[in-house]
């Protein structure tokens, strides 16, 4: 489930639509979680649909770290990519604000988070170097990943958290020991999937 203040916006030709904010959402909110509604497949029940939900599920899926395919039910499916993005994934099930998000911002995450199959180039965007988002970006840049990350949990106990109640009761304790400076977070590296090792 997606954040409550957010909606979805008519872009332009060459993107389509996005998602943006409707209100501020600080910096280590939760702007995205994992919730009983989003439908998850094995890599089987995938490959046993016809073409067509094949190729939907394609576009609007990200792969978890064991290789199921997640699709969302939400608008969530409409967040678009940015090499700077306003918010991350975390080990936890959920994303977050790795940035103050004002009002009229585009909400965007990096897909090289998401386990993609194949390489995929992206509209250029200025001050960044990259163009390709790679299907182990996961583990180039965990390391930055995880620095931005940290310095989002550090906030994570003193903003709002809408969607806290969604996140299991054992992992928001775990999270909030994190943001409280008594834990330090897992970091994005281990959400990476590897194809090679689940065939091995």
């Amino acid at each position: 489930m997606l954040h409550p203040h957010t909606e979805v916006r008519r872009i332009d030709e060459r993107i389509g639509y996005g998602v943006f904010a409707t209100a501020p959402i600080p910096k280590g909110t939760v702007v995205w979680v994992q919730d009983r509604f989003d439908r998850v497949y094995t890599e089987a029940e995938v490959r046993a649909l016809e073409p067509v939900y094949q190729e939907i599920l394609e576009k609007y899926c990200f792969r978890d770290r064991i290789g199921r395919w997640v699709f969302c039910w939400d608008i969530t499916r409409f967040v678009n990519h940015s090499f700077s993005p306003t918010c991350l994934t975390t080990p936890y099930g959920f994303e977050l604000a790795v940035v103050d998000i004002a009002i009229g911002q585009e909400i965007t995450n990096d897909y090289g988070c998401f386990n993609i199959i194949e390489p995929f180039e992206c509209f250029p965007e200025a001050g960044c170097a990259r163009t390709v988002v790679m299907p182990d970006d996961l583990l180039r840049y965990a390391e930055e990943w995880d620095s931005q990350l940290a310095a989002a949990f550090a906030r994570f106990n003193q903003v709002a958290q809408p969607l806290a109640q969604l996140v299991a009761p054992d992992v928001l304790a775990a999270v909030r020991r994190i943001g409280a400076g008594e834990a330090r977070p897992d970091s994005v590296r281990c959400c990476y999937f590897d194809p090679a090792a689940s065939h091995a």
